[in-house]
């Protein structure tokens, strides 16, 4: 059985921060790439005037379109499953760690991930 050291999420805040930073990162850099391609491939396409070109253009931009918004909530989803989990112990304890995980993935700029606290 797995046991869950109770200060977990404390000790390692700074490496749930940085993860949550590079989800930020990822929530905001992926949508520009997805537009960027997006735009470069449908230039081709249209530029080549060839309707299976802008066909294939197009249902690889709405591909991309769902992959970049799927990504774009992976910190809600995130966010929703500690939340959930944090409802599933009573114990005060267990509940904090788990809001300070949460914290540090979802918002990493709050003041409750800084390890100096």
């Amino acid at each position: 059985m797995l046991l869950m050291a109770p200060s977990i999420c404390t000790d390692l805040a700074p490496i749930w921060q940085i993860i949550g930073w590079v989800l930020w990162v990822f929530k905001i850099a992926i949508p520009i790439v997805i537009i960027v391609f997006g735009m470069i491939d449908l230039g081709k396409a249209v530029v080549a005037s060839k309707d299976d070109e802008i066909k294939k253009s197009v249902k690889s931009l709405v591909m991309r379109a769902i992959a970049g918004i799927v990504i774009f909530f992976i910190p809600t989803i995130v966010g929703a499953i500690f939340g959930l989990v944090s409802e599933f112990k009573d114990d005060p304890a267990y509940t904090n760690e788990f809001k300070i995980c949460r914290t540090c993935i979802v918002h990493p700029g709050d003041s409750n991930c800084n390890p100096n606290n």
